[in-house]
């Protein structure tokens, strides 16, 4: 017995409209967004992200405008392999350049930057697959 897992969903708002992107906006709140001392706390913050959403057939044909409130929808099969990508495989190669460096008895501090120094190319690598993986990780909006 599978259980269907629900999609990772944010609320947004339309700031831009192209002939291939529909540009959201989503506000990220802290845990404590919800708090009354959150305009005086220095450990709230807030941020704004943008989501560029490609045009499709549905979307061309629900009309979306600029202002508009929307629904951006990422699956959480996908949601999941992003959290691997940007969790799991530096951790692995972190614990592996470490463990690797160390068994050549190297000092700590050696060890310590190799760590850093690989997790790093594979960031840099995977900004050089930003376009392949932007393809495979596609949002859908729907209106509120």
């Amino acid at each position: 017995m599978s259980e269907s897992k629900a999609p990772v969903t944010h609320e947004g708002v339309i700031t831009a409209i192209d002939e291939s992107f529909i540009t959201v906006e989503i506000l990220n709140k802290s845990a404590c967004a919800a708090c009354h001392a959150k305009g005086a706390c220095p450990a709230s913050e807030e941020n704004i992200r943008t989501v560029d959403v490609p045009l499709t057939i549905g979307n061309m044909s629900a009309h979306y405008n600029v202002g508009d409130k929307v629904l951006v929808i990422l699956s959480s099969a996908l949601s999941f392999k992003a959290v691997i990508y940007a969790y799991g495989v530096p951790l692995v190669l972190l614990l592996l350049a470490m463990v690797t460096a160390s068994s050549f008895k190297l000092p700590e501090l050696y060890v310590g930057l190799i760590g850093i120094g690989v997790v790093i190319f594979y960031y840099i690598a995977l900004a050089f697959f930003k376009n392949k993986l932007a393809r495979e990780f596609r949002f859908s909006i729907q209106k509120l």
